[in-house]
């Protein structure tokens, strides 16, 4: 028996065009998808999207999955609500490591998938976390999606975005339009853009840097670690006491020092003032002059520059006035109302944890006062107990605004604070270890030096990596007189960089004594 078959009852049994978005929060990566599935809508195809939110990784990463078909005489296709692993047509990922994680997840296969992403990089907890460079080495990931992905268009699209004014899902869209994997032309694209109503220049702007850019050169070089780069140090710096420090620089320090030696005084005039500034140098002018005795000059000045560095670290130290400082500066507010994207109606308010203790308190006070209260540990103890606690403070308010201001005034007096003191006793201390070696073991002396990035923060922080310097510094003596010294000394300092709780440094502290 015949049947008559209504072609409306047919299946659709093409295969939907599948699109992944792995976004961060505040990414935009919703207004990514909203826009690629109107762009399809648009064009008389039907589409569908959904989110699935991530576990709490970083700002809490979303995969936004989307699909699309042409319609089909009316006929509604069944989507899916997830995306499967080697089914995925192209992957936008809105972060260097995202785009890892969405090869390890198998969504990025060499048979189909074009991978866009953008190289900038949204450091995670577990990477800020460790005490020295815990960040992800970005090479791997580059070398995982060349074998993963069928085409990778790969460059700092925040970057780009943030120059024309917009955010990264407007510049991932432009790159998406430049890849050619969606059957629209780039003017469906723009009047997508237009048709949101909200921040539309600033959009087109990025988009259309992205999609030239995409065009123009598909692929970034990534490298394991960034190239450090120094300002120019200024004929002149417009203030007076500041161009006195920069003609000093010139004629009285070599050239290879000159970029960090102009990056300390920077630092350290915005820390305290010029004079401090002018303190830096003539210790580090002490040190070269030792240098140059000692032989620094064949050896390009490494003490030295390694010294320009770590005194500027060591006289910059982070005390209660710098911490109060950072958090009322204007620029601060600026920053963090641009990052998250306040209206000019809106009011912004910041919460701080802060957990001083009472230690902190006595190195903020007149050193004479500091002491006077440290040497007396009943008091200590008992203010103590109401000082050390955890605070939520809204540096938005007036009360706390007012606090923390009167704190960062303080700086005026910082050099009579009990903190002052003990810095200054602890650099020179350093320093006078690191110079005694100079005539016997010249890159053992360098490698000292190099320790005091071991010292860092305040609080517990600064704590645990003063303690950490102690320790390293304990092993001096059995290396001062080893020709590989120096190399002991670095690898005990990587050691302590590994893990807060000096675990690895334990170990390497055993083999040293077993030198």
């Amino acid at each position: 028996m015949n049947e008559t078959v209504n072609p409306k009852t047919l299946p659709v049994s093409d295969k939907p065009l599948a699109l992944a978005i792995l976004a961060m929060g505040g990414q935009g990566g919703g207004v990514l998808a909203d826009w690629i599935v109107g762009l399809a809508e648009e064009q008389g195809w039907m589409a569908q999207s959904t989110s699935v939110p991530g576990v709490a990784q970083r700002t809490g990463a979303t995969i936004y999955y989307i699909e699309m078909l042409p319609a089909r005489n009316g006929v509604s296709p069944i989507f899916s609500l997830m995306p499967t692993p080697g089914d995925v047509d192209v992957v936008l990922a809105a972060e260097l490591m995202e785009a890892g994680r969405s090869v390890l997840r198998g969504l990025v296969t060499p048979d189909k998938t074009t991978l866009i992403a953008s190289t900038h990089r949204s450091f995670a907890v577990g990477e800020k976390e460790k005490p020295g460079d815990g960040t992800g080495d970005p090479t791997v990931v580059v070398g995982a999606t060349d074998f993963a992905a069928r085409r990778t268009i790969a460059f700092d699209m925040d970057t780009l975005a943030l120059k024309n004014g917009s955010v990264i899902s407007a510049s991932m869209f432009g790159a998406l339009a430049a890849a050619d994997v969606l059957p629209f032309p780039k003017e469906a694209f723009e009047a997508t853009i237009r048709g949101g109503g909200k921040g539309v220049e600033p959009s087109l702007r990025a988009f259309n840097a992205a999609f030239e850019r995409a065009r123009a050169k598909p692929r970034d070089e990534v490298s394991a670690s960034p190239p450090k780069r120094f300002d120019a140090m200024p004929e002149t710096a417009g203030h007076p006491e500041l161009d006195r420090l920069v003609h000093r620089l010139r004629a009285e320090f070599p050239e290879a020092a000159w970029p960090l030696l102009f990056a300390g005084a920077r630092k350290l005039t915005d820390f305290q003032d010029p004079a401090y500034a002018g303190e830096y140098l003539d210790r580090v002018g002490k040190l070269l002059a030792l240098d140059r005795a000692n032989g620094g000059e064949e050896r390009d000045y490494a003490f030295t520059v390694q010294a320009a560095k770590y005194v500027a670290v060591a006289m910059a130290y982070d005390d209660v006035i710098r911490v109060a400082d950072l958090k009322t500066r204007g620029s601060r507010f600026d920053r963090v109302r641009k990052e998250v994207g306040v209206k000019q109606d809106q009011i912004l308010y910041m919460t701080e944890y802060m957990h001083p203790r009472m230690e902190e308190v006595c190195g903020t006070l007149p050193k004479g006062l500091g002491l006077w209260i440290e040497s007396r540990p009943g008091l200590f103890a008992w203010l103590d107990r109401r000082i050390n606690k955890g605070r939520r403070v809204q540096t938005g308010t007036l009360f706390w605004f007012l606090a923390l201001y009167a704190l960062a005034a303080l700086r005026r007096t910082r050099r009579g604070t009990l903190r002052h003191l003990r810095e200054a006793e602890h650099r020179e201390a350093w320093l006078k270890a690191a110079t005694s070696l100079l005539s016997g073991n010249y890159d053992l002396a360098v490698e000292v030096i190099n320790n005091r990035r071991l010292v860092k923060g305040y609080s517990d922080t600064h704590a645990r990596g003063l303690s950490k310097f102690d320790r390293v510094m304990s092993a001096l003596e059995t290396l001062a007189g080893r020709e590989d010294g120096a190399a002991w000394m670095k690898r005990l300092r990587q050691a302590a960089l590994l893990d807060e709780n000096g675990i690895a440094l334990d170990g390497a502290l055993k083999t040293v004594a077993t030198l």
